[in-house]
């Protein structure tokens, strides 16, 4: 009996152990990019020949990796990393190119400014880093007919996304970059009207004080700071449109 007891008190500790091995490998590939948005994860039985444990153990791991968001599982078709979905025309990842082009203008990106610095107390008001951790600040204008048409400001944590760091974003949207690289979440929107100061109202070539629209927007990766951005509009160049039906969830708080 002493025996048997003893059998149940260390197989269960092995058990977690395993459990908490095959998620963590799993949750690696994920939030390291290897395994991209959409990728399918292994079938049930390739994870229990490959680390050689009961089905109950996949089981298991697969239900808490989606009930942490970071997969989604389909009927006879397996589990797959979660890509992010946006509720709503407010808490949609907007892309500034994609919205110039469906105008039918042409688009061009600039780079205006690049800089590596140790968070600042702005920075940490803006992004939930820590004291003097290191951040990527990045200034981008957005032109559509050779017109100004958004005026991005973005911060990236490099603890989290250390990539970023040697990334040519001269040739590629930052936002572009870190959807594909960088599986988030968690995002937050904040919109707001704002005047432009001297300093924006130059970079988007208005008038001092002109209207904009200011989307506010930060993203987490398993709790961890991805990036925190901010897109000034001239009131004239954006509009929010939303269309949407009845749900039974309307009530759920969604």
């Amino acid at each position: 009996m002493s025996t048997a007891g003893g059998r149940a008190r260390t197989e269960q500790p092995i058990e977690r152990s395993l459990h908490q091995r095959i998620r963590a490998d799993i949750e690696d590939r994920i939030l390291s990019g290897a395994w991209s948005p959409g990728h399918r994860i292994p079938f049930e039985h390739e994870l229990m020949a490959q680390y050689g444990c009961a089905r109950m153990t996949v089981n298991r791991v697969l239900s808490s990796l989606v009930e942490a968001g970071l997969i989604e599982r389909r009927r006879r078709a397996g589990s797959f990393v979660r890509r992010p979905v946006g509720q709503s025309a407010v808490l949609r990842i907007p892309d500034v190119k994609a919205e110039v082009l469906a105008r039918g203008e042409t688009y061009r990106y600039e780079l205006l400014s690049r800089a590596r610095r140790r968070a600042t107390r702005e920075d940490r008001g803006r992004i939930a880093v820590a004291a003097g951790a290191p951040v990527l600040a990045l200034l981008c204008r957005h032109v559509a007919e050779d017109r100004p048409y958004a005026l991005e400001d973005r911060l990236i944590a490099l603890d989290s996304v250390p990539e970023a760091a040697a990334a040519d974003f001269a040739a590629e949207l930052p936002g572009t970059w870190l959807l594909r690289h960088v599986p988030w979440h968690e995002a937050e929107h904040t919109i707001v009207a704002a005047g432009a100061d001297a300093a924006i109202a130059e970079k988007l070539a208005v008038p001092v004080g002109t209207a904009c629209l200011v989307i506010e927007r930060r993203t987490w990766r398993s709790d961890q700071p991805i990036t925190a951005v901010r897109v000034w509009y001239p009131g004239d160049r954006q509009k929010l449109v939303a269309r949407f039906t009845p749900s039974t969830d309307a009530g759920a708080g969604r």
